[in-house]
């Protein structure tokens, strides 16, 4: 088989793949988990308490490995920031020479030598920043912990005509912070990670190249 070929073949599987890899994530994996198998059930003579389920006066909000929980994405960051400084210095120096009779060269007598130097630094800077982030995302509890808290992991995939977009949501949950509605606000989850990335020829578009990174990276100017 020709060598050329062979090569434009491989280049080709792998732009394919590359495409159909989703993008890279910081979320907490797995992003779901299956529930554990239900205990062996015990005949309990028709009683009404049943150690292998629910109880009969237990709601439905997540506690166990494998439930699901929504959370309501009502993120919304600002912040600003801005700095001025300045400094300037002066300095001024004269000299004189005295008349000293006898002098060899006639020109140092009463000869005066003054100078002056300034120096002025000004600076000035601004920063500002503004997110908001908005929706709904279903996760799944894929740990809990000895005080009771969850881990919840989850991710959404949106097919839009050829690109693919993905929401990914993480973190630590307070049993006590969900509702009834098995529902939890995400500003009331710790170590919250939230991702919203795409995947396409869009998302590729906005993207600087491998080659011209490199380059940014390496040269002084």
């Amino acid at each position: 088989m020709n060598p050329c070929r062979t090569l434009l073949a491989v280049l080709s599987l792998g732009l394919l793949s590359a495409c159909m890899t989703a993008p890279t994530t910081n979320i907490h994996q797995p992003v779901t988990a299956r529930p554990l198998p239900p205990p062996n059930r015990v005949d309990n003579g028709g009683a009404i308490f049943n150690p292998g389920g629910r109880s009969l006066f237990e709601d439905r909000r997540a506690r166990y490995v494998g439930d699901t929980l929504t959370v309501n994405l009502v993120e919304k960051t600002k912040a600003s920031k801005s700095s001025n400084s300045g400094a300037s210095k002066d300095a001024s120096m004269s000299l004189a020479s005295p008349a000293i009779a006898g002098l060899p060269f006639k020109f140092l007598n009463n000869a005066s030598l003054g100078g002056t130097s300034g120096e002025t630094f000004a600076g000035k800077g601004a920063a500002a920043a503004n997110n908001d982030f908005t929706g709904t995302i279903t996760v799944t509890v894929v740990d809990v912990y000895p005080n009771g808290n969850l881990l919840v992991s989850g991710e959404k995939q949106v097919a839009i005509n050829q690109g693919d977009e993905f929401i990914r949501f993480s973190g630590v949950v307070n049993p006590i912070y969900v509702t009834a509605a098995n529902s939890v606000q995400s500003v009331q989850v710790a170590d919250a990670r939230v991702e919203y990335k795409a995947k396409g020829y869009i998302d590729e578009a906005q993207t600087m190249g491998w080659l011209q990174r490199f380059f940014m990276n390496v040269l002084p100017f």
